[in-house]
């Protein structure tokens, strides 16, 4: 992917994912109003370098987490606006989700029947919960990464590598054990969500994804502040009170 495009893509992911921040930090219906007109301004702020802090998978075995780590650093690419997936820690974020309730489909409905065929707007309609899409899909992406390349996923190109995801996400890729589009749509809304979480969660380590759109995060109070189209002059702070 050249470096135009990946801007481009990281433009097109902040634009189209930016609404989605506060359901997943503190919850705020103020997040839309606040940052919309601040996002380019958030940009312009000089970007630090960071890592993401050493971590052992939990849950992926060490096959399935080195794929999480090569495909998230794709799907949201640090550039010369931040770190990126990668550098926030999302695939600790992601591995820690394998461990709680919404992985394990516990406060979903799961009875069938379950007809694939129907439109998307009815809902989901596999009778899969996450920790099975994840496993499944894993071992069907990189066994279709070996029979395109004779290499998984992990150890390819990166051009090779966006080649993959977009076979993925339009559905031409061929999974034998659920559909490929269905396996990266979990994985880029795992991703997105892990770059704007509280860093409580593990992802957006460093408050990145925060800092980018200029979201105040876990504030007592920012309301005066809305929809002024003013730049936000305080740091974010997380649930923890950390800031950055």
């Amino acid at each position: 992917m050249s470096e135009q495009k990946k801007g481009h893509s990281r433009r097109d992911f902040l634009l189209k994912t930016i609404t989605l921040a506060p359901a997943m930090a503190v919850g705020s219906t103020a997040m839309g109003a606040l940052s919309l007109p601040l996002a380019t301004q958030a940009a312009e702020t000089p970007a630090t370098p960071q890592q993401a802090r050493d971590y052992q998978p939990n849950w992926f075995t060490a096959e399935e987490f080195a794929f999480i780590t090569a495909a998230v650093a794709r799907l949201i690419p640090s550039d010369e606006r931040g770190p990126g997936a990668l550098e926030a820690g999302v695939p600790e974020f992601i591995d820690r989700q394998m461990n709680t309730p919404y992985a394990t489909g516990s406060n979903w409905y799961m009875q069938g029947p379950f007809n694939p065929d129907l439109p998307k707007e009815l809902g989901y309609q596999l009778p899969l919960v996450p920790q099975q899409i994840y496993r499944l899909g894993l071992a069907d992406a990189d066994n279709y990464s070996k029979k395109q390349h004779g290499k998984v996923f992990a150890q390819l190109s990166g051009e090779q590598q966006d080649a993959l995801l977009q076979a993925m996400e339009s559905g031409s890729a061929e999974f034998s054990q659920l559909p490929a589009k269905v396996f990266f749509s979990f994985l880029l809304q795992n991703t997105r969500e892990g770059f704007f979480s509280d860093p409580i969660h593990g992802g957006n380590q460093g408050m990145v994804g925060w800092k980018l759109i200029n979201f105040p995060g876990a504030r007592a109070d920012f309301m005066d502040w809305v929809e002024r189209g003013e730049r936000y002059p305080f740091p974010s702070v997380s649930i923890r009170g950390e800031r950055s």
